[in-house]
């Protein structure tokens, strides 16, 4: 939380006026979500639409986390890249055009991968941390420094014409964590480039995730213990309880 902002300036008051207007979030929870650093990991199909909304809705300071480059198979479903953007870093163009879209936040870039200690010192300055990467190897990373570090943890994930979501808030006693949905080396790895996917899908789930963002923020109700499921085909949205695995061995061995 960045405690050096204390007041929404007249240009920031007209622009989150719509949201200021719900009593959920009223000036100060605008000014909350001013105040705060969100952490996004991955700038693709779910990380597009995650920071698109996070940035137009007023979050404070956004650091966007990818070492990939835009590439033309890329703008199919990663809407915070242009044409013009082609063969840039994935951070440098979601900047740009984030920055055009909001000059009132901070972008921050980080455009390399991340070994534990550097992930674990990132984390540490965030208030919140998006999961939108694409592997299992970064995906149990952020679940065991989140969950150390009691982040909460907004995770999505959409192959085909599926898609899945939850929020894992380790502030929470009780929370399930990623490895409680699926185990370490026994899950098999599925990418958007192989198996392919349908582009309102991981649409529907980042916006959905920067939804649970905004909401853990603010201290709204999420969807902690519990797994949404979307089918695109069908348009039926299921949501499945998720519990504590009392053998986990990543949530049980930090009580």
């Amino acid at each position: 939380m960045n405690p050096l902002k204390t007041e929404l300036n007249d240009e920031e008051l007209s622009r989150y006026s719509r949201q200021i207007l719900l009593s959920e979030i009223d000036y100060a929870g605008q000014l909350k979500l001013s105040q705060s650093h969100a952490v996004i990991f991955g700038l693709g199909g779910l990380g597009s639409p995650a920071s698109l909304y996070l940035a137009s809705a007023g979050v404070g300071t956004l650091t966007l986390v990818d070492f990939d480059e835009v590439d033309d198979s890329n703008l199919q479903r990663q809407v915070i890249h242009r044409e013009a953007n082609i063969g840039q870093p994935k951070v440098q163009s979601a900047k740009e055009n984030l920055q055009a879209l909001n000059h009132h936040i901070k972008i921050n870039t980080v455009n390399q991968k991340l070994d534990e200690t550097e992930l674990d010192a990132l984390i540490q300055t965030a208030d919140i941390v998006l999961d939108c990467t694409d592997n299992f190897e970064s995906r149990f990373a952020l679940n065991r420094i989140c969950l150390k570090q009691q982040k909460p943890l907004v995770s999505g994930a959409a192959i085909r014409w599926e898609g899945q979501l939850t929020t894992y808030d380790f502030r929470q006693e009780g929370s399930p964590c990623y490895q409680c949905l699926y185990k370490e080396g026994q899950g098999q790895e599925l990418t958007c480039s192989q198996n392919g996917v349908v582009a309102p899908m991981v649409g529907m789930v980042g916006s959905m995730q920067a939804m649970e963002a905004i909401k853990a923020l603010i201290g709204l109700p999420t969807l902690v213990g519990k797994l949404m499921i979307m089918d695109g085909i069908t348009m039926q949205i299921r949501t499945l309880k998720l519990s504590q695995d009392p053998d986990c061995k990543t949530c049980q061995s930090s009580h």
